[in-house]
């Protein structure tokens, strides 16, 4: 499967942006969906997971109740709303695939495709 994330771009706190990230390939709901998102010089961080039919969602503490992951199969496209941004939201922020997972997943090397990211720079 192939991964397009966009949606990214400079905002002021307490702005929001809505990603996306469309996939090709094989039949979407076969993959469980995740965000990641990575600083500089920071390692990589789960930010949210959605199971294949959307049924399980999971959100890292430090975004939950700010952001929000959605899927829709029929555009094969997962989304990201995010709201209340914070400076510390600032990041290169990744859609990733695992193919017939069952659940949510929170550790990148669980994830079999990666798109190429897309900036969000929050500012104060």
């Amino acid at each position: 499967v192939q991964l397009q994330a966009s949606g990214g771009g400079l905002v002021q706190a307490g702005g929001s942006l809505r990603l996306s990230c469309a996939a090709s390939g094989r039949t979407f709901s076969s993959y469980v969906m995740g965000w990641f998102r990575q600083a500089p010089g920071k390692e990589r961080e789960f930010v949210a997971g959605i199971s294949g039919r959307g049924g399980s969602t999971y959100h890292a503490d430090s975004v939950k109740g700010r952001f929000t992951i959605s899927r829709d199969n029929a555009k094969s496209t997962v989304y990201m709303q995010m709201n209340s941004l914070k400076p510390e939201d600032t990041a290169v922020y990744y859609c990733a695939a695992k193919y017939n997972g069952v659940g949510v997943f929170r550790t990148p090397r669980a994830y079999d495709y990666w798109g190429q990211g897309t900036q969000v720079t929050v500012s104060s």
